[in-house]
């Protein structure tokens, strides 16, 4: 009966370190994708998790490693949503419906929530390794998403197409989200649609 009990406790504690990690990371995630690296510190993140300062150590051995975690997050969410995009649109509609999806005025205001490329992309050469391994891969998956999408996918033809495809995505949506000009921002990512759509 006591081993019952405290195994139960043990438990109860585990669920509860999980779902602490699971708010800080979720918070990091949307930190650095609202602040940058730089402007993401371990105070204010912990404080939005609802936890104290103290309680970092317990989840994570460096600052860093929180970064790399938020990053890894920030860019699976970001890779669940154009997969399910693509998943939901029509035969032979789905890289439209991505580039649609992408380049709306919608993620366009949503930094928090967006992709993490268009958010975090000139800050990232200069993070940890762990960082722009994650970035790499998620950058990877969305070329290999892209071309997939292609007639001719498997050839070097459609990967070459992806590669510019998701630059240009990405480009016009950091580019659309720099300037403090509003219909110059919707040009950027109209004009990339079309242009994109069109080839």
């Amino acid at each position: 009966m006591i081993n019952v009990m405290r195994k139960s406790k043990l438990n109860e504690r585990a669920a509860a370190k999980e779902a602490s990690h699971e708010r800080i990371v979720a918070a990091a995630a949307r930190a650095i994708r609202r602040s940058g690296y730089d402007g993401t510190g371990v105070a204010d993140i912990m404080k939005q998790a609802g936890l104290t300062h103290g309680a970092f150590y317990a989840h994570f051995e460096s600052r860093e490693g929180m970064l790399a975690e938020a990053a890894s997050r920030a860019c699976a969410d970001s890779a669940a949503l154009a997969a399910d995009v693509v998943a939901s649109a029509p035969a032979g509609r789905a890289l439209t419906a991505m580039l649609q999806a992408y380049l709306s005025p919608e993620h366009l205001a949503q930094v928090e929530a967006g992709c993490p490329l268009a958010a975090l992309g000139s800050e990232t050469a200069r993070q940890t390794p762990e960082v722009r391994a994650v970035t790499t891969r998620h950058i990877k998956a969305m070329v290999d998403l892209a071309a997939r999408q292609s007639t001719d996918w498997g050839q070097s033809s459609a990967h070459q197409r992806a590669l510019v495809t998701v630059s240009a995505m990405v480009g016009a949506l950091m580019l659309a989200r720099a300037v403090d000009d509003p219909a110059l921002a919707k040009s950027f990512c109209e004009a990339t649609l079309e242009t994109l759509t069109r080839s």
